[in-house]
């Protein structure tokens, strides 16, 4: 019962937060020719792939962490923005503007080191149905 509890809060943690990050991917898919106008660089790879990376991290990424599919790899593209989000595009801004990314990078560290639980989508088959 106790190792169930455990899939279940990752279950939890997988799903909620992956929605999270998905509604924000979400928006910037949805209106990417709008975002490229005022989308940071602050890496240098140019504002078209800054802002391609993170749609595929927040929207591709995020679904497959939400399924359980391939988790801690799919959690490391979420983490590493959130990293560039929190401590270089949001540098030098109060801590209450970079909370929500770092709460996030916290939660996907935690997913890539304890991975998705037995709760996904790869594994419906093994799990017992009574």
């Amino acid at each position: 019962m106790r190792e169930n509890m455990s899939h279940i809060g990752l279950l939890l943690l997988r799903v909620f937060a992956g929605c999270g990050i998905l509604t924000h991917g979400w928006d910037k898919l949805t209106h990417f020719g709008h975002m490229l106008q005022n989308f940071p660089d602050p890496i240098g790879l140019g504002v078209t792939l800054s802002l391609s990376l993170v749609v595929f991290a927040e929207v591709g990424c995020s679904i497959l962490v939400i399924l359980g599919v391939m988790t801690r790899l799919a959690a490391i593209p979420i983490a590493f923005t959130m990293t560039i989000a929190c401590f270089v595009a949001l540098a030098g801004q109060p801590l209450q503007m970079r909370e929500l990314p770092f709460v996030y990078l916290g939660i996907f560290l935690s997913l890539i080191i304890m991975g998705g639980g037995k709760f996904s989508i790869l594994n419906l088959k093994k799990l017992p149905m009574d």
